[in-house]
């Protein structure tokens, strides 16, 4: 086999967004964000740089064309592959759907995910052939999953641990689907009843680290940021994604300027 020459890590850490609220946290991060522009690709990317123990370490951000995971898992690959990043981290909002009986959530709580599952994968059948049903149709769940990097999780333990830690954060496993949920019944039926400490529920994470695990060497390493904007129910709003996405860009910030190893 003919054997190609790997680079090294050209950039630090990619961030990923899927709206333009998710995007303007990002951008608040840091006041000096700069274009950059690619010949003959029209998506729009933004690079910085911070320095950290001496060195200078750059940076580069991305906001989806649209919402979903086939949107997020080609912008992720496409960002691997041009700025071969050490770190990819999508920030922005999620729905808390964590029991409220055993975890209390509240609006700009951070979820980092130590497993993202995708709970939309399956097959519907009659309600008679599976065990999750909605009237007439059933369900048969089928969920993948993906890890996340038992070191970054570990990071994040000691960062919340801190006392300089300013965030309330949440670990636990990441629901993820194609569609929005406003629905407790679907929470009940289709996410916690395959995995009940499920934490949060979003719509890109997924794609995200099955990109990153599937990318080629130099292979970065994923880690999913979102906040609480709602609860994934009847009352289901847009009151507070700006603030979630805000809390979420900051921890991101946080753990880059005080925890990343560089």
């Amino acid at each position: 086999k003919r054997k190609i020459a790997l680079k090294n890590f050209d950039y630090y850490v990619a961030l990923i967004t899927a709206t333009a609220t998710e995007e303007a946290g990002v951008m608040h991060m840091y006041k000096d964000w700069k274009p950059l522009n690619l010949e003959g690709d029209s998506q729009k990317y933004y690079e910085t740089a911070v320095e950290r123990k001496g060195k200078r370490l750059k940076l580069v951000a991305a906001r989806q064309d649209e919402m979903g995971m086939t949107a997020a898992g080609v912008l992720t690959m496409k960002m691997i592959t041009l700025f071969k990043p050490r770190f990819v981290f999508m920030v922005g909002i999620a729905a808390g759907v964590a029991h409220r009986n055993s975890v209390e959530q509240i609006y700009g709580d951070i979820v980092i995910p130590d497993v993202v599952w995708d709970y939309s994968s399956g097959k519907f059948v009659s309600a008679k052939r599976a065990r999750v049903s909605y009237g007439e149709v059933g369900f048969i769940p089928r969920p993948r999953f993906v890890n996340t990097d038992e070191s970054l999780i570990a990071l994040v333990e000691r960062a919340i641990e801190s006392p300089n830690n300013e965030f309330h954060v949440h670990i636990g496993p990441m629901a993820c689907g194609s569609t929005v949920v406003a629905n407790s019944e679907v929470v009940d039926k289709q996410i916690h009843s395959q995995y009940g400490n499920t934490a949060a529920l979003d719509m890109e994470s997924y794609a995200v680290m099955y990109a990153v695990e599937q990318a080629i060497l130099p292979k970065p390493k994923g880690l999913i940021i979102k906040s609480v904007c709602d609860y994934a129910d009847e009352e289901k709003s847009d009151q507070y994604q700006r603030f979630a996405a805000f809390t979420s860009s900051q921890f991101a910030k946080y753990l880059i300027e005080n925890y990343l190893p560089c």
